[in-house]
């Protein structure tokens, strides 16, 4: 590692632009999109904004860490899946309860009543075509000024990108499965 010294003087160009709501997306296939995520909500309430939680590929009755403690916070997050599709008994079903879902999520982010909305995996229901893209660009255009919405999920569509404000993709270095070690409750879940 090189040693550099750390900045003393810093040039910084002022934004002039409006505060607006912001469509932001985490995506890639590094770990840490739908923590990133979590954490934005959680800057969110700490200041005392209204937000809202979908996880596209949770079940409804999911008691995941990050359920666990938004409960406590009375941050509302909800499942509105069935699982990874794996794990499905009935793939047309998996992708009803996606339409279904994100018919809630996009009526949330146009009530306008919430600073900040989180569509957690929704990149999978819209890669498999169970939620059509046009409509969610559409409702990310015409949503109220004010709300933020963050996407999370791998294989965002140029459409997206080319929408957002923000983008990040999280990009993987190395992962502990890949050397067998299995997922663990509060590190994966």
């Amino acid at each position: 590692m090189q040693i550099e010294a750390p900045p003393v003087d810093r040039q910084r160009t002022p934004a002039d632009g409006e505060r607006r709501g912001l469509i932001i997306v985490h995506t890639g296939d590094g770990k840490g999109k739908s923590t990133a995520a979590f954490g934005l909500a959680l800057r969110a309430h700490g200041r005392g904004k209204a937000v809202q939680i979908y996880q596209f590929m949770k079940v409804p009755s999911a008691r995941f860490g990050e359920h666990r403690v938004f409960e406590q916070l009375g941050v509302p997050i909800e499942g509105l899946g069935d699982g990874f599709s794996w794990k499905s008994r009935d793939l047309e079903a998996s992708a009803q309860l996606a339409r279904d879902g994100w018919e809630r999520a996009a009526a949330t982010i146009r009530a306008g009543e919430h600073f900040l909305v989180v569509l957690d995996e929704v990149m999978y229901p819209l890669r498999y075509g169970w939620v059509a893209l046009e409509p969610v660009l559409a409702c990310l255009r015409e949503r109220p000024s004010h709300v933020h919405v963050v996407l999370t999920g791998r294989g965002c569509p140029p459409e997206l990108v080319a929408l957002a404000d923000t983008v990040t993709e999280m990009a993987k270095v190395k992962h502990a499965y890949d050397a067998g070690v299995p997922a663990q409750r509060g590190i994966e879940d």
